[in-house]
């Protein structure tokens, strides 16, 4: 049965506004249930039993949740036996000379919760301006096996995928990856390298568990990865300690000691030659998708959107995207921004608002040049020279194709 969307919209802004509200937000639960929308039911339930672990409400519609994606229910933890009979005292052993404590009985660990950001995104591929070859390659080898259980089922296949996005940085792909979990319908995980590492030994193995752990008790889920060069660096290239990061990200993503069934990992990495080979085999982040310089029309749409608020003339944003070939969306934002700085620079010396014209856009374009030049004059060497061109050869194709437009 279809819910009104504004009724939805209406109660999901009220949970937010007084989280603690269980009454709420178990009505919510039913509404989205009988909306269909099960992973966003899904997410509601984990939140109440965080609350309250034996919550019977939220347990039995997380049951009905997990069978409508062909899981097992989560069964409550058997009683365990009776104790036997306390044994009397032991005499009082001597005192020792120190106690070694481990990391769980430290008052000062921070809960991963307090260490990476859970967001359920609004966004969809449909607000991903241009790269339609690239939102084509996801909908077909990525959502549409994880949407259709049946098909999913008919196939054997698991509720559980990786993939890597990789390319020059500012293109999009954190924002490509915040849309893929926002057309599932799912929590949303970034995890960085500041959420990661620790100069205590042993503590950012312990992050990279926590962040696993706290995304298996929420899935269905996306986890996105984000910098996995700098956590999954290549071990014959680095210390002892990245090495040991890499190890436990590797026992992570097999899933050796917990089940990775539901659970979505992203990556992101602007030097994908960098990542360790072990994180490429099948299994872990096998599938990569190599995200470019936004194409002429999505350079157009990011221009548009950047100075939808701002005052403007008649401008002539197309004449701008076609100058500005190589740019990422990061370059087009400071592109606006300047334009929008020199009209309020212009207001301020005549003293009333003045809109962002053409002569604006034209000297913050004089003023801005594409941050992307680096990338690739880095990446052509290592598809130059690299043992495998073959998984360099889309890359090796744009790069053809932009020196003939040169």
């Amino acid at each position: 049965m279809a819910v009104d969307p504004q009724v939805l919209a209406a109660i999901d802004g009220a949970v937010r506004a007084d989280p603690a509200n269980r009454a709420l937000r178990l009505h919510l639960v039913d509404l989205l249930l009988d909306d269909g929308q099960h992973a966003a039911a899904l997410g509601h339930c984990e939140v109440m039993l965080q609350q309250s672990a034996d919550d019977a409400d939220a347990l039995g519609r997380k049951a009905q949740v997990l069978r409508q994606f062909g899981l097992p229910p989560a069964h409550p933890a058997a009683t365990p036996p009776a104790a036997p009979p306390t044994p009397p005292p032991a005499p009082a052993s001597p005192p020792r000379e120190a106690v070694w404590t481990t990391t769980e009985d430290d008052d000062d660990v921070i809960s991963t919760s307090d260490l990476v950001d859970i967001v359920r995104p609004e966004l969809t591929l449909a607000d991903v301006a241009g790269m339609e070859e690239v939102k084509e390659r996801l909908r077909m080898g990525f959502l549409e096996p994880m949407r259709n259980e049946e098909l999913r089922r008919s196939f054997g296949h698991a509720l559980r995928s990786s993939l890597l996005l990789w390319g020059p940085p500012g293109c999009g792909k954190t924002f490509l990856a915040k849309s893929l979990a926002g057309e599932l319908g799912l929590y949303f995980i970034h995890v960085g390298i500041a959420d990661i590492l620790d100069k205590w030994l042993g503590n950012s193995e312990r992050n990279i568990k926590n962040v696993f752990d706290e995304a298996r008790e929420l899935r269905p889920t996306v986890l996105f990865i984000d910098e996995l060069d700098a956590l999954g660096h290549k071990r014959a290239q680095t210390s002892s300690y990245i090495r040991s990061i890499v190890n436990q990200l590797l026992l992570e993503l097999d899933g050796a000691a917990s089940d990775n069934e539901g659970l979505l990992v992203l990556g992101a990495t602007n030097q994908v030659w960098d990542v360790d080979p072990a994180l490429l085999r099948p299994g872990r982040f096998d599938r990569k998708v190599l995200v470019l310089p936004p194409d002429q029309p999505a350079r157009h749409a990011i221009l548009a959107h950047h100075l939808r608020h701002s005052p403007t003339d008649r401008l002539d944003l197309a004449r701008i995207a076609a100058r500005t070939d190589g740019y990422s969306g990061a370059d087009l934002a400071g592109l606006c921004r300047r334009a929008v700085e020199f009209a309020l620079h212009e207001s301020v010396r005549r003293g009333s608002t003045q809109p962002v014209t053409q002569g604006h856009l034209d000297a913050a374009l004089r003023d801005t040049q594409p941050s992307t030049g680096a990338w690739f004059s880095l990446a052509q060497n290592y598809v130059a020279f690299a043992e495998n061109r073959e998984e360099f050869s889309e890359l090796e194709q744009y790069l053809h194709s932009r020196k003939k437009r040169r």
